[in-house]
């Protein structure tokens, strides 16, 4: 289950600073002689990858990034100063393409690979250095060599942070349509979905992460029955899980939240045990058709097996913020158990 998340952006390394053609005149030095001093270099483009980041969405705000120039030399023999290096950060996955060939630069499969994206103008020469026995006062200086400019298309490909879980038909297209910009397709008959679709969900400027409608499971699952293996591999690969399940009213008196909730996470224990304890939030879906006090004796019931209950409607948007604070505050100790490691 990849996430192709795409930007395209323009990024300019800094020219290098001019040399300086310059020369003394000071009190008690006969002549005088050359005393301009070296352009500084220019800034580079770093792209770096962070494992911290899960989306390119920052791209679609900012598309330029440029590296400051390096100052022109002076007089007195003073060089210069560098310009400053940008640093782009992207997440741990990204590959970078050059857009009007259509080549890969570079893969950045892995925390912390960094690769000069652009490389800096190099700062040309004072006329202190053209000095010579036959050429006492040289004129000649260097010009700063220019940046490397150039478009470029990132590529990521991601597994989903948040994966939703829940038996075919409980709502979970049509609540990572209200979330996010994915539209997948939406109807009233079993295996609605058939391959994963993902979603860029923003809280705040700096809150984001991908969330994947995972085609529903069912008993025997881990068996291969209905989609089987091939969707509890991308389960698998999440970092919390999102349970949705629906009261008994749209389910039918055979099924029951609770008792869908628990074939689910047997499904995922059979298949990987590790899976069953990964972080989950529950959420009982479509409480716009449940009546309260069916809501009431379901929180009861989760309740008892130490598991808070949140209730939201995915097709009127009621509940739906409290959800996803209560996902985000799972995904936050993750980012910070890993940040730890660095």
């Amino acid at each position: 289950m990849q996430f192709i998340d795409e930007a395209i952006i323009h990024v300019k390394a800094g020219n290098g600073g001019d040399g300086s053609a310059a020369f003394r005149r000071e009190d008690g030095v006969p002549f005088g002689g050359p005393s301009g001093g070296d352009g500084g270099d220019g800034g580079n483009v770093y792209i770096v990858a962070d494992r911290t980041l899960s989306s390119l969405l920052d791209f679609k705000y900012r598309r330029h990034f440029k590296a400051d120039n390096g100052e022109p030399g002076r007089n007195k023999d003073q060089y210069g100063a560098a310009g400053a290096d940008v640093t782009i950060r992207v997440p741990v996955g990204t590959v970078v393409y050059d857009e009007p060939t259509g080549e890969i630069i570079v893969d950045l499969d892995k925390e912390d690979s960094t690769f000069v994206l652009c490389k800096r103008g190099i700062g040309g020469k004072g006329n202190i250095h053209f000095k010579t026995p036959w050429n006492q006062a040289p004129t000649k200086f260097e010009p700063g060599t220019l940046g490397e400019e150039r478009t470029v298309r990132l590529e990521l490909k991601l597994l989903a942070d948040v994966g939703l879980l829940g038996y075919p038909n409980v709502g979970k297209s049509t609540f990572i349509s209200h979330v996010s910009r994915a539209r997948p397709k939406v109807a009233d008959y079993p295996f609605t979905t058939l391959v994963p679709n993902l979603g860029v969900v923003r809280l705040s400027d700096e809150r984001t992460f991908v969330i994947a409608d995972i085609p529903g499971l069912i008993e025997g699952a881990a068996d291969g029955a209905g989609l089987g293996h091939q969707f509890l591999r991308h389960v698998e690969r999440c970092r919390v899980l999102l349970h949705i399940v629906e009261d008994t009213f749209t389910t039918g008196p055979d099924r029951s939240p609770i008792a869908d909730f628990q074939v689910i996470n047997r499904e995922l224990a059979r298949y990987a045990p590790d899976l069953a304890n990964k972080p989950q939030v529950v959420a009982l879906n479509k409480s716009d058709a449940t009546e309260p006090d069916a809501i009431a004796e379901h929180r009861r019931g989760f309740a008892a097996l130490g598991i808070d209950l949140l209730v939201m409607s995915a097709a009127t948007g009621e509940g739906i913020n409290a959800v996803l604070e209560k996902l985000w505050e799972h995904l936050a100790r993750h980012l910070s158990r890993d940040a730890g490691h660095r």
